[in-house]
């Protein structure tokens, strides 16, 4: 079982294969936002990696940030716990005015993940 370490929170087993939304927010009791309900629209769910980063990002999740021009941040909504991690849970619904922190999100990645390798910054090979 994978090992999810969340900054202020301690370290977790979690199930293999499970998003990591739903590990930071079940396993380690992070009140994690998902406002669009796990389907990479919203960014709400973002995680700054501090060791274990997946290489690969889903099609959404890396059109996503594009879009919303974010850098070192990820969608937690769009990793599946794999390998061992250590996150910091930097949106959270605390202080964020919001009622709740979204729908749940299911148990499988939405919308279906299509898997790319992360591409190298620009200018690097």
């Amino acid at each position: 079982m994978p090992k999810l370490t969340v900054e202020g929170y301690g370290t977790f087993e979690v199930a293999a294969g499970k998003r990591l939304v739903l590990a930071v927010e079940h396993d380690a009791g992070v009140d994690i936002l998902h406002a669009c309900g796990g389907h990479a629209r919203c960014t709400t769910c973002r995680v700054e990696f501090i060791d274990g980063e997946p290489a690969k990002h889903t099609e959404a999740e890396r059109q996503r940030l594009a879009a919303k021009q974010l850098t070192g941040v990820r969608l937690s909504c769009q990793i599946l716990c794999d390998h061992d991690m250590t996150v910091r849970a930097i949106s959270r619904l605390a202080g964020s005015g919001r009622p709740d922190p979204g729908p749940e999100p299911a148990p499988v990645i939405t919308p279906p993940a299509v898997w790319e390798e992360a591409a190298s910054p620009v200018g690097e090979p």
